[in-house]
């Protein structure tokens, strides 16, 4: 998480310039404050497992994160951290279901899916390149939030632009990339 919150404090602009050629320009800003409160959460409670973590951080997401960012990251990570349970380490297919169970509540919540151009377009690439490690998930994210540029947008503040909302990428999926890219970071390849 740690991570995730130096990643996202430094991509914070970018983020946000992404949201205000399809949003309402605050995507960044709502991400930093909300890992940051994350940081502070975590340091104050040092939750003793992986599952406890992702819990933490994704109640403390939607109680400080506005707009749709705060409920959809605190399910994703709350889903997670819920079906890590007790556990004091996972291994990779451990943490593919653990990410898949999270991007299910994502889904769900938002009643998004592939090619919505959202937040799932970086994460289920991640998801399904996973079983080749954690890398390959990175690599995927990433793509996958590229590959959003030439979407139509149908879910989210972007689907009220229409056409115009084409040709330009989805910052839900930039940070999405950006989140699976810190995990690699965090605790390296498999």
């Amino acid at each position: 998480m740690d991570a995730c919150a130096r990643d996202v404090d430094r991509e914070a602009k970018t983020l946000t310039e992404l949201d205000a050629a399809i949003g309402d320009a605050d995507h960044g800003d709502n991400m930093r404050r909300g890992f940051q409160a994350v940081t502070v959460a975590l340091a104050e409670e040092s939750p003793a497992t992986p599952g406890a973590v992702l819990t933490l951080a994704g109640r403390t997401l939607i109680s400080s994160v506005g707009g749709a960012a705060g409920p959809l990251y605190g399910t994703l990570l709350r889903r997670a951290g819920k079906e890590l349970g007790d556990a004091p380490s996972t291994d990779l297919p451990g943490l593919r279901a653990a990410l898949a169970a999270g991007v299910d509540g994502v889904a769900r919540l938002g009643g998004a899916a592939a090619g919505d151009k959202t937040m799932l377009d970086a994460l289920l690439p991640a998801v399904d390149a996973l079983e080749g490690g954690l890398q390959a998930a990175a690599t995927a994210a990433r793509q996958g939030a590229v590959d959003t540029l030439p979407l139509l947008a149908r879910k989210g503040r972007a689907s009220y632009l229409g056409e115009r909302s084409v040709g330009h990428q989805d910052p839900g999926a930039a940070s999405s990339a950006l989140l699976v890219a810190a995990l690699v970071e965090a605790v390296g390849d498999e």
